[in-house]
C-alpha cells in the first residue's frame, strides 16, 4: 500500500506496474475536489502520449498497480 497525503498529489509522479500502450510514467495534473476542498478525482496525463484520464485518487493506493516516482 502506497501511503501518501491526497491534497500533496498534484505535479507527483507514478510508474505503472502494468504499462499498456507503451504508457509507464504518469503524471498527476490536476486535483478534483469538492466544496470542502476534500480531493475526489485527480487528472492522470501520461508522459509518453500525452493521453488525460480522470482517476479515483484511491486507486493510486494500490502498490500493485502503482508506484510513487518513476522507476
Amino acid at each position: 500500500m502506497n501511503k501518501f497525503n491526497p491534497r500533496k498529489l498534484q505535479l507527483s509522479k507514478w510508474t505503472a506496474c502494468a504499462p499498456t500502450d507503451r504508457e509507464k510514467h504518469f503524471l498527476v495534473t490536476k486535483l478534483l475536489c469538492d466544496e470542502e476542498g476534500t480531493p475526489i478525482k485527480i487528472e492522470l496525463e501520461a508522459v509518453y502520449s500525452a493521453r488525460v484520464t480522470l482517476l479515483d485518487w484511491r486507486e493510486l493506493r494500490d502498490s500493485k498497480h502503482w508506484k510513487m516516482g518513476w522507476c
